[in-house]
């Protein structure tokens, strides 16, 4: 199980990705950023960096405007 901005839950399965979680919390954003307990993942690597069973992830998305 994935704890998701301190408040959803996630149900893990051996070598979930980043971006698998993206998916199934349907996060669509162009610009997202992660962090899987305590570490930045690089948008290049989403689609290859495992999450850990009872990880802690932080998703946030960078907004602009004017």
């Amino acid at each position: 199980m994935l704890t998701i901005n301190q408040r959803d839950k996630l149900d893990w399965h051996p070598g979930m990705t980043v971006r698998e979680m993206l998916e199934a919390m349907g996060y669509s954003y162009a610009l997202i950023t992660v962090v899987v307990n305590g570490e930045v993942v690089e948008q290049d690597d989403y689609e290859t960096h495992a999450i850990p069973d009872e990880a802690e992830v932080t998703v946030f998305h960078l907004a602009h405007g004017g």
